[in-house]
């Protein structure tokens, strides 16, 4: 059986070091947030301008004009901070993220990442999704494995618009958690239930085991 968004954003959580820096992209990235250990000192990025971002305010306790760069309203935890948006893409520019993960539509064997663009489709603009992958310490992917059509997302070269190259280094999806290792995917963890002969059908790149 596949694993569920929350699943997979437990997995990530698992990701993140104690006492980082932590931005979550938009979409499936923001469950993350819901499965962080609130002894580990992690504090969350957004890049339209807060360090500290806590998790979603209750109904009827929502401030309008505290949101996350997915315009859905968050709160701050006990010494956090806001500040502008050149503040924030400074932070990000200069290395002081230690982590971002981010929603991808493919990702290549050589982690290779787009997310922001489908050739033909309707033009949204890249965001902040350039600065953070090329700027943070570490990029992880979320993703499904394939898309509604069921073609492939991992891919041996993206043949969507590159938001930045060569800096995936772990993608989890809802069949399989895999490393880009320039010729293929290594293997890390296979969905309960989900077969090697499955994943492979499903990938558009070589699966490497061990």
């Amino acid at each position: 059986m596949p694993f569920s968004q929350e699943e997979m954003a437990q997995k990530a959580a698992l990701e993140i070091p104690p006492n980082s820096i932590v931005n979550l992209g938009i979409g499936l990235p923001t469950l993350v947030a819901n499965y962080l250990l609130p002894d580990h000192g992690v504090w969350l990025h957004s890049e339209n301008g807060i360090l500290g971002m806590g998790p979603y305010p209750y109904e009827g306790e929502e401030d309008p004009q505290l949101i996350n760069a997915g315009k859905q309203t968050v709160t701050i935890v006990p010494g956090g901070s806001t500040f502008d948006s050149a503040l924030s893409f400074t932070m990000i520019r200069g290395g002081h993220v230690d982590l971002v993960l981010l929603g991808a539509m493919q990702v290549s064997m050589t982690g290779d990442l787009a997310n922001w663009a489908i050739p033909g489709g309707r033009v949204m603009g890249i965001g902040g999704a350039m600065d953070l992958a090329s700027g943070a310490k570490r990029t992880i992917a979320m993703m499904n494995h394939v898309s509604r059509d069921g073609s492939p997302k991992l891919l041996a070269e993206c043949d969507f618009p590159l938001t930045a190259k060569g800096v995936v280094s772990r993608v989890i999806t809802d069949l399989a958690i895999l490393d880009p290792v320039g010729d293929g995917f290594r293997l890390v963890e296979l969905a309960p239930g989900v077969t090697l002969d499955a994943l492979r059908a499903a990938t558009g790149a070589p699966i490497l085991e061990g």
